[in-house]
C-alpha cells in the first residue's frame, strides 16, 4: 500500500542567491507561476535574507504570500513591503534589479554555467518531477555545498527542487537601509531558511518547486 500524499503545489520561475563582502546573503524567488500573488498565474517576487549577524527575514509583497512561505521555511522575522522587480530578458549582461522595503539589489546576468548546459539537456517535465529530484539529490550535495533538491519543510510538509537552468551572476550592487553592502560575494555560509541553501557561486537558477502540504492538511 502507498503511502498517504498531501495537495502538492507548484512554483515555476527562478532564483537567485549572492552574498556580500559584508556578510548578508539574499535569496531571490521571482515566481512566474504559482498558488499565491495577484493575477491567474499567481505571479509575484519575495526575498529571503540572511544578515551577517545570522538573522533572517522574508521580505514579502503580501500578508498571503508571507503567511505561506514563512510556514514553509525558517525566520526570525517577517516583513510585508512593496515589492518591485525589474527582469529583461535572460542574457549575457542583463540586469535584474529589485527593490523590497530596506533591500535594494542590482544584478548582472552571466553565460549558462556548464552545470546549466547540462540541465538544459534534460526532458522538462522529467526534469520538474519530484522524482527526478529525488534521484540527483546525492549528487547534488555532493557537488554543490550546501545544496539540496529535496527535504522536509514546516508544517510536516515536503518540497522538491526541479532546476532548469543555471546562469553565472556576475555582478552585484546591494544596499540595505541606504548602506552599501560591498562587492558581490560566494553565498557562504549556506543560508539556513530550510533544508537547503542557494549554489555557493552567486548564480541564477530556473526551478519549478513542489510543496506537499502533510497528509489530511
Amino acid at each position: 500500500m502507498s503511502a498517504a500524499r498531501g495537495r502538492r503545489e507548484r512554483f515555476e520561475g527562478a532564483i537567485a542567491g549572492v552574498g556580500t563582502a559584508e556578510g548578508t546573503r539574499v535569496v531571490l524567488g521571482h515566481w512566474r507561476r504559482s498558488p499565491f500573488g495577484p493575477g491567474a498565474a499567481g505571479a509575484f517576487t519575495d526575498a529571503m535574507v540572511e544578515r551577517a549577524d545570522g538573522h533572517r527575514l522574508l521580505l514579502a509583497p503580501t500578508p498571503e504570500v508571507g503567511e505561506y512561505v514563512s510556514g514553509v521555511y525558517r525566520f526570525d522575522e517577517v516583513r510585508v513591503v512593496d515589492v518591485r522587480l525589474t527582469t529583461p530578458p535572460v542574457r549575457p549582461g542583463a540586469v535584474w534589479e529589485v527593490s523590497a522595503g530596506p533591500l535594494h539589489l542590482r544584478l548582472v546576468v552571466g553565460r549558462r554555467t556548464p552545470l546549466g548546459w547540462l540541465l538544459r539537456a534534460v526532458p522538462g517535465p522529467l526534469a520538474a518531477s519530484p522524482a527526478w529530484a529525488t534521484a540527483v539529490d546525492p549528487v547534488a550535495r555532493v557537488v554543490l555545498r550546501g545544496v539540496s533538491t529535496r527535504g522536509s519543510a514546516g508544517g510536516g510538509r515536503r518540497e522538491w527542487y526541479g532546476a532548469r537552468d543555471v546562469r553565472a551572476i556576475t555582478g552585484a550592487t546591494t544596499t540595505w537601509d541606504g548602506e552599501d553592502l560591498g562587492p558581490l560575494a560566494p553565498v557562504s555560509p549556506p543560508v539556513r531558511f530550510g533544508f537547503g541553501s542557494t549554489p555557493p557561486a552567486p548564480s541564477l537558477v530556473r526551478v519549478v518547486s513542489t510543496v506537499e502540504a502533510a497528509p489530511g492538511a
